[in-house]
């Protein structure tokens, strides 16, 4: 590992989508607590609607913050070693990875209903994913009853991608590896916080 500020950035950017993605259930909860779901059943849109232009807008805004964390990076001697493209892929799969789990926050600050919940729930299942991952350490260096789920957990995965595209090694499986978490992700929990959605405004 010759350089940790390079090794540690995909840890970095992949923390900042996944706390940023909390922000999306806190926002639903919030918007559940001040009536703001039922002045939206007045209107003639799609009800999925709501849900899909908050989890947009919350990547919008991890999308910023990624560009502020890049530039803090290169500040403090952050190097992209494999090219514009595959950074900018980096930060599309970074982005990707936080939509999925703007839709994992989504039904859970819709199922909590209150701010205070949300905020804890959200919390109560990021932590273990961010570190209990290869975001900050290699997975070989964790206690050997650590390295069987760090290995499988997806945010370990993604990590791994955003390394390959920024530092360098084998990128396609790991790359396509983390697409299927996110598709997965999204095949399961769109659905859920709809009909979840629906049920409260129902």
């Amino acid at each position: 590992m010759d350089n940790y500020v390079d090794y540690l950035m995909a840890g970095i950017l992949a923390q900042t989508v996944i706390f940023g993605s909390t922000q999306t259930g806190v926002g639903l909860a919030e918007d559940m607590t001040k009536g703001m779901v039922d002045r939206f059943r007045s209107l003639p849109m799609a009800r999925s609607a709501v849900l899909a232009g908050r989890t947009l807008s919350d990547t919008a805004r991890n999308l910023f913050v990624v560009c502020l964390m890049l530039v803090v990076g290169f500040l403090v001697g952050f190097r992209i070693h494999t090219g514009v493209i595959p950074a900018l892929g980096a930060v599309a799969l970074a982005l990707a990875f936080g939509l999925a789990f703007s839709w994992i926050s989504a039904f859970i600050g819709l199922s909590v209903r209150d701010v205070e919940s949300a905020q804890a729930a959200g919390f109560v299942w990021v932590f273990p994913l961010v570190f209990a991952s290869s975001a900050f350490v290699p997975v070989d260096s964790m206690p050997g009853w650590l390295q069987a789920f760090a290995q499988i957990n997806p945010v370990t995965i993604t990590v791994n991608a955003l390394r390959a595209l920024t530092y360098g090694g084998p990128t396609t499986r790991v790359v396509l590896q983390s697409l299927a978490w996110i598709i997965g992700i999204l095949v399961v929990f769109v659905p859920l916080a709809v009909s979840r959605y629906r049920r409260a405004a129902g």
